[in-house]
C-alpha cells in the first residue's frame, strides 16, 4: 500500500525554523516524485515544493525561494522540508503528497497528485 506520512510541525516564532519530514511507504522515492502543499484557513491548498524522482531537481513556489530547502534520503525513504526564515504568513497545514515519475520539470498540480498524507500543522507566532 502506497503511504505518506508527514511529522514535523509545531509552533514557532517569527524567523525560527522547523523540519518537516514525509517518511514513504510502499514505494521507492525512484518511482514517485514528492511535493510539499500548505493550506491556510480559507486559503486555497497551493504547491510549495517538490522533487523529482527523475533527476532530483527541486522547484519552489516564489514565496519560499530562499527560505525552504527540500531533500530526500533515499536510504530512509523520506523527504524533507526545511524550513527557514518562518513568518507567520507560513502558518497553515502542509501535506506531502506523490506524483507521477513522468512528470518533470515543474511541480504538479493538485490534481496531479496521487497519494495524500494526513498533513501536519505549522504555527508562526509573531
Amino acid at each position: 500500500e502506497v503511504q505518506v506520512v508527514e511529522s514535523g510541525g509545531g509552533l514557532v516564532q517569527a524567523g525560527g525554523s522547523l523540519r518537516l519530514s514525509c517518511a514513504a511507504s510502499g514505494f521507492t522515492l525512484a518511482e514517485y516524485g514528492i511535493g510539499w502543499f500548505r493550506q491556510a484557513p480559507g486559503k486555497e491548498r497551493e504547491g510549495v515544493s517538490c522533487i523529482s524522482s527523475s533527476d532530483g531537481n527541486t522547484y519552489y513556489v516564489d514565496s519560499v525561494k530562499g527560505r525552504f530547502t527540500i531533500s530526500s534520503d533515499k536510504a530512509k525513504n523520506t523527504v524533507y522540508l526545511q524550513m527557514n526564515s518562518l513568518k507567520p504568513e507560513d502558518t497553515a497545514v502542509y501535506y506531502c503528497a506523490t506524483y507521477s515519475a513522468r512528470l518533470r520539470y515543474r511541480c504538479p498540480r493538485l490534481y496531479e497528485n496521487l497519494y495524500w498524507g494526513q498533513g501536519t500543522q505549522v504555527t508562526v507566532s509573531s
